[in-house]
């Protein structure tokens, strides 16, 4: 049988990755990024990638593009960035931002095209969001899907990397549960340790990571190896923005530890100022590989890398690890096969 599915919001195919690796067949994908959309196309060239706003996409447009066939699996991650944990730090409301609204796109979709079931991925946060819980009800209720969702962390499906998403999946053939975890830890030594030194290496995403300034990498250079941070300084070299007690963020300008997860690889991956991304034993940032790795990435999966740096990080931060993607995506192709034959 042959499985077809969607990917929404596509971003650079980190979603794709994991459905291609359960063996779906992605025929259509909608990223509204030019730059994500030229990564997805290096990796998936077979499926077509229409970059446009999803809410001018009608669905005339996308049943040409399908020919007729009907959807196995409907998967997508809308942006709502006015959950995201930092934005919303200090807050007990969402952060005003258009993006919130992007899940009644996908509730269009999949009325208009009736997958047989649906995946979706956001921040933990939206699961209290009122067009979420209006979203499930126009599933479970107008579109006759049986809906499961939950908070889960990656790092409990193989990922090397503590992360936090809600996971929903739904059907229209019968009840389907979010996949359970693996339970296999994976570290950020079995992930990274084996690379090059990126001035050895010939893979160019490995050679991209920040350089600091004298003052900077000094500080970078006296942070223990293997899990230390910035309180770990000598205090003359604290940043005058750290000094007191519960002042920033304890991560920032933190070592990863070798035989521990990686903290959420974000779109601030390529700036130690961002979070804990320094290498655990090298004098740098990590690189735009070794954060691809640390979502889950293969090894030979390509990016532009004649492009802004924070662009890059961006990518690759904001993708959905491949890995928990395929979990999920064989789960639901179990299902399909159970109910279809």
């Amino acid at each position: 049988m042959e499985l077809l599915s969607i990917d929404i919001f596509s971003g650079c195919g980190g979603l794709t990755e994991g459905m291609h690796q359960a063996d779906f067949k992605t025929k259509v994908a909608f990223e509204i990024d030019e730059i994500a959309s030229k990564a997805y196309r290096l990796n998936h060239p077979d499926t077509t990638v229409i970059t446009k706003d999803i809410r001018k996409v009608s669905i005339a447009e996308i049943k040409r593009k399908l020919n007729g066939k009907t959807i196995h699996l409907l998967a997508g991650c809308p942006p709502c960035q006015g959950f995201s944990s930092i934005r919303r730090l200090n807050r007990t409301t969402p952060v005003a931002d258009d993006r919130n609204n992007l899940i009644m796109e996908y509730v269009r979709l999949v009325k208009a095209l009736k997958p047989y079931t649906i995946m979706m991925e956001n921040v933990p946060a939206l699961v209290e969001y009122d067009l979420f819980k209006k979203a499930i009800e126009i599933l479970r209720d107008e579109l006759n899907y049986k809906v499961d969702f939950k908070v889960v962390n990656v790092k409990d499906y193989g990922v090397p990397q503590s992360r936090r998403r809600l996971v929903l999946v739904g059907s229209r053939l019968g009840i389907i549960k979010v996949a359970e975890s693996l339970n296999e830890k994976k570290t950020v030594r079995q992930t990274i340790e084996h690379l090059p030194l990126p001035e050895n290496s010939t893979d160019p995403i490995h050679k991209i990571f920040p350089v600091h300034i004298p003052s900077v990498q000094r500080r970078i250079e006296l942070t223990p190896k293997n899990g230390g941070s910035r309180k770990d300084l000598p205090k003359e070299y604290l940043l005058k923005c750290h000094e007191g007690e519960n002042i920033g963020f304890n991560d920032v300008y933190g070592r990863l530890r070798w035989d521990d997860y990686s903290s959420t690889i974000t779109g601030g991956c390529l700036n130690p100022s961002k979070g804990r991304f320094l290498h655990p034993e090298q004098n740098r940032c990590i690189s735009a590989r070794e954060a691809a790795l640390l979502q889950s990435f293969p090894p030979d999966y390509k990016f532009p890398f004649k492009i802004p740096r924070m662009n890059l990080a961006l990518m690759i931060g904001n993708a959905l690890p491949p890995c928990f993607s395929y979990i999920q995506s064989e789960n639901i192709k179990n299902h399909l096969i159970a109910h279809l034959g």
